[in-house]
């Protein structure tokens, strides 16, 4: 068997001994060029790392295991791997019977004034405060980022932010409904269930259901915002008036002004934009009894 290696910050070869007890495993550092060129990718990191790789995984479409060592990891979560040691386990399992690959949707999001620019993403993108938040927080420390780096750089955000006017369209094939034109706090689009470091904006979202989760916050005061951030990560803030929780095969974004566009904590481009779903696109090791939360 044949094992691509990709570091991200903060990991490094020690981190990769433990699966090098394998035997039989012949490890190269890297992307490989071609499919043919290996058998399976590591990735240490978390989901900045993975997601600046996404279009080259699709393109090679093998089996990829994600040991999270970034500060955040949802992406590696909703794959039930927790940890190192649930990543080791995933592994030693692939290396004795490969059954334990499932494939998986990425999200897609390409800037309406030029749709051939796509942009892969893997976990959850969004528009307004979140997007500010993100930018904050990638400015933090790499210890604090990984220690509740979104809390931190929230107060911070909310003191400068105002709801945006936006208009957000869902539907399918070029087929689009408006869902909303009110002044918006937060547009979260999602395919997995988590991000920020386990906050769960999107507790319904499935990676293999080909459709994008959609959570919309519409304005509502800086003190009511502040008291509802808290409920998002036991996912109970779908149960509140001013949050707009639905599915779709596709989204429109569009705002009176460019506004900033992240995705897996990563700047990706301006709004208008649409986001849309690549069906079973990412072979992924996981564990067999994975399920998303």
């Amino acid at each position: 068997m044949r094992a691509a290696v990709i570091f991200g910050v903060g990991s490094s070869e020690k981190d990769l001994k433990p699966f090098q007890t394998r035997t039989g495993v012949t490890w190269e550092m890297g992307l490989p060029a071609t499919a043919d060129s290996a058998d399976a990718i590591l990735i240490f990191g978390g989901d900045g790392t993975v997601h600046r790789h996404l279009a080259e995984l699709v393109r090679l479409h093998l089996p990829v295991l994600v040991v999270p060592r970034g500060s955040g990891n949802d992406f590696a979560r909703s794959l039930g791997l927790q940890n190192m040691t649930a990543a080791l386990r995933a592994w030693v399992q692939f290396t004795s019977n490969g059954q334990n690959v499932r494939t998986i949707d990425l999200g897609v999001i390409a800037p309406l004034e030029n749709p051939a620019l796509r942009h892969f993403f893997c976990s959850v993108g969004g528009v307004g405060l979140d997007a500010a938040v993100a930018e904050r927080a990638n400015r933090l420390p790499r210890w604090l980022r990984g220690h509740g780096g979104y809390v931190a750089a929230l107060p911070g955000a909310l003191l400068g932010f105002a709801p945006l006017p936006m208009k957000v369209s869902a539907g399918e094939d070029s087929d689009y409904a408006v869902r909303s034109e009110k002044p918006t706090t937060l547009a979260a689009f999602a395919n997995g269930s988590t991000y920020g470091g386990g906050m769960k904006i999107a507790p319904g979202a499935r990676m293999d259901d080909g459709k994008l989760d959609v959570c919309l916050i519409r304005g509502i005061g800086k003190l009511k915002l502040l008291t509802l951030f808290p409920t998002v990560y036991f996912g109970k803030h779908l149960a509140i008036s001013a949050v707009d929780y639905f599915q779709t095969r596709s989204l429109k974004i569009e705002t009176e002004h460019p506004l900033d566009v992240y995705a897996d904590g990563e700047f990706v481009c301006h709004t208008p934009v649409e986001v849309s779903v690549a069906r079973a696109v990412l072979p992924v090791i996981a564990p067999s009894s994975s399920g998303e939360s």
